[in-house]
């Protein structure tokens, strides 16, 4: 089954960092833009960041601009998500997903894959 698997969430004190990986299993992410997103408890799903195919461009949502950032290895089939500076709005569910119709990042996107996520919790 063609699904992402993320890693490297946990329990973080405001202002630190972690971490989080996303490994593709089951496909080769080579040629798809992808994306990170995060839910929160008791809001919707949101992008967080994107990078495309080759890692040449990235885009970032305005709460975490200058504070995350998103990077790829195709070699490793994975995609990492440095996260600094952390804040408690920063606590959710982070998933990553591929986007099936694009190599570059789309507001069209049609995003697939999707793994299990993994749980970011910022509180001291």
């Amino acid at each position: 089954q063609a699904q992402f698997v993320e890693s490297g969430g946990g329990l973080m004190q405001p202002g630190g960092f972690l971490r989080l990986s996303c490994a593709a299993s089951g496909f080769t992410l080579e040629h798809y833009a992808i994306a990170w997103f995060r839910q929160a408890p008791g809001k919707e799903r949101e992008e967080v960041s994107c990078i495309s195919s080759t890692g040449g461009s990235t885009k970032y949502a305005d709460p975490v601009k200058g504070r995350f950032t998103i990077s790829r290895d195709n070699a490793k089939n994975t995609v990492y998500l440095q996260m600094n500076n952390l804040e408690p709005e920063d606590t959710g569910v982070y998933y990553c997903a591929a986007d099936a119709l694009h190599y570059y990042c789309s507001a069209a996107a049609s995003y697939h894959h999707w793994g299990q996520g993994t749980q970011v919790t910022v509180s001291s």
